[in-house]
């Protein structure tokens, strides 16, 4: 079993099958720590992450600031992304970061638009709960564990 994860606070976690058919995929579990401001809730997070049994592996999507982003939100996004790194060092589940060019290329999404990550995902997997639009981190992470693992 190996999971992808897209760490953002409106990511999400893929968990697929060893013959790559999708488990489940979850929205990041998140938390209230002050008015307006939310993190990752790592003890959720580790629940979700161990559902079925210890996971073989986790591909993690690297992220990095952006051009553009304000200070405040690229800490919190960094909040976000080292709390996922630190629930699954805690679990002792191996990890490899995957650069978002990466797993784009191996899918064929590298430069279109981030809805068609959405369209691919409900292509390969049309059971999975993927409808909103808001589900693109649903589908990021789908795919981040199908096209990271050398498929």
């Amino acid at each position: 079993m190996r999971i992808g994860i897209d760490p953002g606070l409106s990511g999400a976690i893929a968990v697929l099958n060893d013959d790559l058919s999708l488990f489940a995929v979850y929205d990041m579990p998140v938390m209230a720590v002050s008015k307006g401001k939310n993190q990752v809730n790592a003890a959720a997070l580790a629940d979700l992450v161990l559902i079925e049994g210890r996971p073989d592996i986790a591909y993690l999507e690297q992220v990095h600031a952006m051009p553009g982003q304000g200070v405040s939100g690229m800490f919190s996004f960094g909040t976000s992304y080292g709390i996922v790194q630190g629930v699954l060092a805690a679990l002792r589940i191996p990890m490899v970061l995957v650069r978002p060019q990466a797993w784009k290329g191996r899918a064929g999404l590298s430069g279109k638009d981030k809805d068609m990550a959405r369209t691919l995902a409900i292509r390969l997997y049309p059971a999975a709960d993927l409808s909103r639009k808001k589900d693109i981190g649903r589908a990021d992470a789908i795919l981040i564990a199908r096209f990271s693992g050398g498929i």
